[in-house]
């Protein structure tokens, strides 16, 4: 087990799944929740700070997370939860629409943690809805002295402001984070005609010690000081892609915790990064999202699952 205690900041979702073939599932969902039960179910220490409603919902949520071995510290939003509906096209690719609120009360303040280490990890609809979104940037603020911070953006176009203000949100959590993970789809609607490189070497210079674009089928774009990277992807038959670049994340945050790399006085924060040392991680990374993409919801891997397949 990690000796790094995590805390993730951001939205559950309950996410209602509608198949190639017609059929209609609901899956515990919302990309920071998905990220906090990646990492419990790799035996990272994990505390979700989060809003639900007073509903059926919230009850799937919340056993779903404590199944997982997640904390849950939950403010109440009234009467109902998030809820996200996702339709799969013939590649297995998810198109979403949104029944989502966030309000996360101003003055929410982070959980205590007994670990050797501490970090916190948001992004997604958390970050660009109002009026919760100015409390994650407290928390953030709040948390920069005595975490490491991870980010991802996982812009969704239809919840989110005036593109602009987006960029400048965007940018504004980079240069606060240590690392920073982005899709490929994220770059391309943030900055129109501009390669992912061009924008990793852009973010990197805004502080993150670690930034990771992720390529689909092409595999991973890395950056870290001076130095740039690919890492090949896994290939495996795609049943559904949803929840794929929050298990990424979730074993990335893994990796790094477990390689000494995270909290204030880990790795990253002590000089440059050694790129082999990155490179194992990012590749397990890659598997843990293949994992999957394989199966159908927001699943993603155990640690003796992405033990097996990384042997």
């Amino acid at each position: 087990m990690s000796s790094v205690e995590v805390t993730v900041v951001g939205e559950s979702v309950l996410d209602v799944v509608y198949s190639r073939d017609g059929s209609r599932s609901q899956h515990a969902g919302g990309s920071p929740s998905n990220v906090a039960v990646g990492l419990a179910r790799l035996g990272t220490p994990t505390t979700l700070v989060t809003e639900m409603g007073d509903d059926s919902a919230a009850c799937v949520l919340l056993a779903h997370l404590a199944n997982a071995g997640v904390r849950t510290i939950s403010t109440r939003a009234g009467g109902r939860t998030a809820v996200a509906t996702a339709t799969l096209d013939d590649e297995g690719a998810a198109r979403y629409s949104f029944d989502i609120g966030w309000s996360l009360p101003r003055g929410t303040r982070l959980p205590e943690c007994g670990g050797e280490a501490r970090h916190v990890h948001t992004g997604s609809i958390a970050v660009y809805l109002e009026p919760g979104g100015r409390a994650v940037e407290d928390l953030i603020t709040e948390a920069m002295a005595s975490h490491t911070v991870s980010f991802d953006p996982n812009i969704r176009e239809a919840l989110i402001g005036p593109h602009a203000i987006t960029v400048d949100r965007t940018e504004w959590f980079v240069a606060r984070s240590d690392i920073v993970k982005a899709s490929e789809e994220d770059l391309a609607w943030l900055y129109p005609g501009t390669d992912c490189g061009s924008i990793a070497t852009f973010w990197s210079g805004l502080g993150p010690r670690l930034v990771v674009v992720t390529l689909g089928a092409r595999g991973s774009l890395v950056r870290t000081g001076d130095a740039t990277f690919e890492v090949a992807p896994f290939f495996v038959e795609v049943v559904d892609t949803v929840g794929a670049g929050d298990s990424y994340m979730a074993a990335l945050i893994d990796g790094l915790a477990t390689g000494g790399f995270l909290g204030a006085t880990g790795l990253l924060r002590r000089g440059p990064v050694s790129a082999d040392a990155l490179r194992a991680i990012v590749a397990r990374a890659s598997l843990a999202a293949a994992i999957t993409v394989s199966r159908r919801g927001a699943n993603p891997p155990t640690s003796i699952e992405l033990d097996e397949r990384s042997e």
